[in-house]
């Protein structure tokens, strides 16, 4: 794909306004401003159709999944499925049966810790990890360490944000049992080489994980291109509810890996003696999961689709592009990671100089600006980076430049604000 045209050409060519329509939320005001939503990387809103969609499952079907006989069930299962069989198609899984709902990234990379990790990682190994991780992906792994005597090793950050390969070759070696990293991070937008990173692992023997929580959001994703083991992202992230994510593995690992969760529908038989275990999916979905908000789920994939994850690309890339320029205009903010928007997505972490970053949140907020602020889940980048956190804009397939003029002509207002010699008081008590 050749690179966008920056700025107000490139984003020229989409009906942003007719998208923005199509998310109630987006109505409303904040403090007497409209709201301006760039808080897309904790989480997204949702379009009209998935929010139907869900009442629509409980005013039409609401019934429990694989156990019941009557019309309501029947329904319920065929939604929960189809949505299954839809998400593999959507990241390019081979099969329905490589798909495990979980209620998000977090759950399912947890399931392959207990799961794969646990039985299989002894005193000596090794899992590699990056300095960019959210905590989800790395705090599942310290605890199996701690468990298992195996060792965490740390791929270092070039000057840009961007992983150091030589490093990572260098690291990853015989005793690597295990790759863990994010496909995108949600503090610096650096976009990983995974099949690189891929190519490593296996070459010793090791598989790959993949947090896809951002990467999936803002370009398309093939797990069978990207050669990984497992690929774990949240629905919220893509435009659907919250409390539902899915694990994808490889059918062969799923099938030797024991159950995460013991209960209902996970099981093959139950006696007073033992149980024996579904075939996977089933194995790795004990008790009643979020069925509605799986329903609901693939309307939110259906409206990635129709927009094409091709296009959500080259926006996303466009409107990062242009807001690193307009950003770029203010002398006391710094915008954090690589500059090159083929190396990142669309999550932008800038300081402002003298100002902490929940000043500028709040400071933002009463302007009807919503952007997150903090160290993100992201601790071991910050020490990294030297910093205590970081405001951040994160953008989705509704944002619009004018949302980005409107967050630089705020923090130009906010750093005269905090410039002044009241304003430098008042922070100082």
């Amino acid at each position: 794909m050749s690179a966008p045209m920056p700025g107000k050409a490139r984003l020229a060519m989409y009906d942003v306004q007719q998208i923005r329509s199509d998310f109630p939320i987006l109505a409303r005001s904040v403090h007497g401003h409209p709201l301006a939503y760039l808080d897309n990387a904790a989480t997204t809103q949702k379009p009209r159709s998935v929010i139907d969609a869900l009442v629509r499952f409980y005013e039409h079907s609401n019934a429990n999944v694989h156990r019941g006989i009557h019309t309501l069930a029947d329904e319920a299962t065929s939604d929960y499925e189809r949505t299954r069989a839809h998400l593999a198609r959507f990241i390019g899984a081979p099969r329905p049966e490589n798909i495990v709902f979980t209620r998000g990234t977090t759950e399912a990379i947890n399931l392959v810790a207990s799961s794969w990790g646990r039985p299989e990682l002894n005193p000596g190994d090794e899992i590699v990890v990056s300095q960019l991780e959210h905590h989800s992906n790395i705090v599942p792994w310290q605890r199996l360490s701690a468990e298992t005597g195996a060792r965490l090793r740390w791929i270092p950050l070039l000057p840009d944000g961007t992983l150091d390969m030589a490093a990572a070759e260098r690291l990853i070696g015989g005793a690597t049992r295990l790759v863990a990293v994010t496909q995108m991070s949600n503090v610096l937008g650096s976009i990983v080489p995974v099949r690189e990173l891929a190519a490593l692992a296996h070459a010793h023997g090791a598989l790959i994980l993949v947090d896809g929580a951002q990467s999936a959001a803002h370009f398309p994703v093939d797990v069978q291109d990207l050669d990984c083991d497992f690929f774990a992202l949240s629905g919220h992230k893509l435009l659907g509810p919250t409390g539902v994510g899915a694990l994808y593995a490889r059918s062969s690992l799923f099938e030797g890996m024991e159950p995460y969760q013991g209960g209902g529908s996970m099981i093959e038989s139950v006696s007073l003696d033992g149980s024996t275990w579904a075939d996977p999916p089933a194995k790795f979905e004990a008790g009643t999961p979020s069925i509605a908000d799986v329903v609901a789920f693939d309307a939110a994939l259906s409206y990635l689709e129709a927009l094409g994850m091709d296009d959500v690309r080259c926006r996303d890339r466009a409107l990062t592009t242009y807001a690193l320029e307009r950003l770029g205009t203010l002398p006391d903010v710094t915008c954090l990671g690589s500059s090159n928007p083929d190396l990142r997505g669309g999550n932008v972490s800038f300081t402002v100089a003298d100002v902490h970053p929940h000043d500028v949140a709040t400071y933002l907020d009463f302007q009807g600006i919503a952007v997150r602020a903090g160290h993100h889940c992201a601790q071991p980048l910050m020490r990294h980076l030297d910093i205590v956190g970081t405001a951040r804009a994160s953008f989705s397939v509704y944002n619009t430049e004018e949302e980005v003029d409107r967050l630089v002509s705020a923090l130009r207002e906010m750093s005269q604000f905090f410039s002044a010699p009241a304003a430098r008081a008042v922070s100082a008590s």
